[in-house]
């Protein structure tokens, strides 16, 4: 008797990523024992202006994930579920850091049900250490010529590093 194989369980993680920060990798680290594939879409968003291009922000995923090959990375534009259609996700994965960016990802998760009754959304919280790590926060220390070292992977702070040398 032969044993059907079990389809692939594929997640895509919506976001900016401008940049990518210890949050967000905490988030896809943890997700990838749940998921076969973890496909990180850097969504584009006409009514944000990104610090960093899309190819910066997909080179960081791919540096930093160059030895899984459980994760991808890829931009996409329009509806999140559309995306899900396209790469054959059935779950969409969000972090959550409080209780109100719960209450703003359900309305999200519903809307997107809405759309694609056969779409999950999947919440991760974070770990208590990067609660405070949003890339909002950190764009904003930067543009402050701070220190974001403890906030950014390796690969981010190393990049980041050469642009303040070259005064960029």
């Amino acid at each position: 008797m032969k044993s059907k194989k079990a389809p692939m369980r594929i997640c895509l993680f919506p976001g900016t990523f401008d940049p990518v920060t210890l949050g967000h990798t905490d988030i896809i680290n943890r997700a990838l024992p749940l998921f076969d594939k973890v496909v990180i879409g850097i969504g584009r968003n006409i009514n944000k202006v990104p610090m960093y291009s899309e190819e910066q922000r997909l080179q960081w995923l791919r540096e930093i994930y160059a030895d899984n090959n459980k994760v991808e990375a890829i931009v996409y534009e329009g509806l999140t579920v559309d995306c899900c259609k396209e790469i054959g996700a059935d779950f969409i994965l969000r972090g959550i850091r409080y209780v109100n960016d719960f209450e703003y990802e359900k309305a999200i998760a519903d809307m997107n049900r809405s759309l694609a009754v056969n779409i999950e959304t999947v919440f991760l919280t974070c770990l208590p250490q990067f609660t405070s790590v949003a890339s909002t926060l950190v764009r904003d220390v930067l543009r402050n010529g701070g220190d974001v070292a403890n906030f950014l992977p390796k690969a981010v702070n190393k990049t980041i590093k050469k642009n303040i040398k070259r005064g960029k």
